[in-house]
Order: structure tokens, then C-alpha cells, then sequence
């Protein structure tokens, strides 16, 4: 997953505003206790933060991945 992927699917599954400010604001304790924002800005894998996102938020793994049905959902990375 490209940072323009996550960026996408923040925008299209949690919406433009309410996302951007998760992002920005939620503090994940699978991310170190670092927001998705500062996980990125430390080399996290924009996959690794996006999971750990919609898992904070019990995001339904059928509505992780947005409205684009062609759309591939990036897997978990082993171990995680």
C-alpha cells in the first residue's frame, strides 16, 4: 500500500474530515502510542497504520476497503 492508497481510503471509509482528524489526533497503541500521523512521518508502513486505524475504530473488514469494489485490500503483514 502506497501513502496515496491510505490517504484514499482515509478519505472514502471514515470521510474526508472525520478521517484526516484520526489521523491526526488518535493515539494507537499498536503504533508505538503515536498517532497514524506521526507513525508515517517515523516509517511506519502506511498499511501497518492503516490496520491499526481501523481496528482502533472496529472498522467491519468488509468496509476497510472503501467503495471502489476493484479495489485490493492490502493483507496484514505475517506476524501482525
Amino acid at each position: 500500500m502506497r501513502y496515496r492508497e491510505l490517504t484514499d481510503l482515509v478519505d472514502d471509509v471514515l470521510g474526508p474530515v472525520q478521517g484526516r482528524l484520526m489521523m491526526d489526533e488518535l493515539v494507537l497503541d499498536a503504533l508505538g502510542n503515536r498517532t497514524g500521523a506521526q507513525a508515517l512521518a517515523g516509517g511506519a508502513e502506511p498499511r501497518a497504520v492503516w490496520h491499526a486505524l481501523c481496528d482502533a475504530l472496529d472498522v467491519p473488514e468488509a468496509q476497510r476497503w472503501g467503495s471502489d469494489t476493484h479495489r485490493q485490500a492490502p493483507p496484514r503483514r505475517a506476524g501482525r
